[in-house]
């Protein structure tokens, strides 16, 4: 009977971590990118992945990045490619350099004064990449 009991909670333990850790789905309300209270796009951060992987905003405004989770992230300029991280910055982008996003925090970049499509990523978690396109 300890047997089992233990058993259990370890497979209770083992289910509370995958879920913690996953992507269960929405972690904000970003499916049109922008943020009910105020005119500025918003994309959400969930355990160890944007939950929109590109956003379009207009030239000249900023982007505030949300994280619904307890993980910190660290976004910077470039992306994940096959695993390897390739930070670069792209002629016109806001310098984004290691900017640390705590658990349950949030930051804004910008603003976005080009047009064109800018890459950012998490270094904390391999293959968290989010397009921007700015027009």
């Amino acid at each position: 009977m300890k047997k089992l009991i233990t058993l259990f909670v370890l497979l209770s333990l083992g289910a509370a971590f995958l879920t913690a850790c996953g992507n269960s789905g929405s972690c904000g309300s970003s499916s049109t990118g922008n943020s009910s209270s105020s005119d500025t796009p918003t994309v959400y951060m969930c355990g160890t992945n944007f939950e929109q992987t590109s956003i379009t905003i207009s030239k000249g405004q900023s982007l505030m990045l949300v994280n619904n989770s307890s993980a910190p992230h660290i976004i910077a300029n470039g992306s994940w490619v096959n695993g390897s991280a390739q930070p670069g910055k792209e002629t016109g982008a806001p310098a984004v350099n290691n900017l640390q996003i705590g658990g349950n925090a949030s930051q804004t970049i910008g603003p976005f004064t080009t047009a064109g499509t800018f890459h950012l990523y998490c270094t904390v978690h391999p293959g968290m990449n989010l397009t921007v396109i700015v027009q």
